[in-house]
């Protein structure tokens, strides 16, 4: 096994025991017996415990922005409507499919400490920055209701964090990505946008 294959391995089996143990509770003895490698090989590639969080944390946050695009209300290819579904799905399907880091964004990487908690902020004020200008555009467009955008950014992003929340932690299984995007989008139509459903 080459040194990113081993790099990997490392990481997904973290991703694994931080999941089922919280960070806390996690010890880099779990980590290597997951991952079937010696203390010293964890060591090679990895500073600490806290070393391989971030990690796992960066990468997946990375892969997050990724998946959110910015809404072009001039694209004649696709209504505003379809790509706001289209980022609901990538960041649902994003979440969904990684239930372990989900689960790891949402209960262990808060709190850790304040350099994490400033990057975490730094995320969080980026996505909420996006879709807060992305409802100030549609309001000039007439498809987002009059309002704080920045509220309307804060309960999009709350909504979806509990949902997926409900869903990671306490099992709720409505379904696929697609059908949860219907019922988040039905449900922003309700609210604050003014387009069409077209569920």
């Amino acid at each position: 096994m080459d040194k990113i294959e081993r790099r990997a391995q490392i990481l997904a089996r973290a991703r694994d025991v931080f999941a089922k143990r919280g960070y806390h509770a996690a010890k880099i003895e779990d980590i290597v017996a997951a991952a079937k490698v010696a203390r010293g090989t964890f060591y090679l590639y990895f500073e600490d415990k806290r070393g391989v969080f971030v990690e796992l944390v960066d990468r997946f946050l990375a892969r997050l922005h990724l998946a959110i695009m910015r809404i072009d209300p001039r694209d004649p290819s696709r209504t505003v409507a379809a790509q706001i579904r289209e980022n609901i799905v990538r960041v649902l399907t994003l979440f969904l499919q990684d239930r372990a880091m989900t689960k790891i964004l949402l209960t262990d990487a808060p709190g850790l400490d304040a350099d994490f908690d400033r990057k975490l902020r730094a995320v969080y004020e980026e996505v909420l920055n996006l879709l807060a200008g992305s409802f100030t555009e549609g309001q000039g467009l007439g498809i987002v209701a009059a309002g704080d955008t920045r509220v309307f950014a804060y309960l999009t992003v709350g909504a979806i964090k509990e949902l997926l929340y409900q869903s990671v932690m306490l099992g709720f299984d409505e379904g696929s990505a697609e059908r949860l995007t219907s019922e988040v989008f039905s449900f922003l139509c309700r609210g604050c946008l003014r387009i069409p459903d077209e569920s």
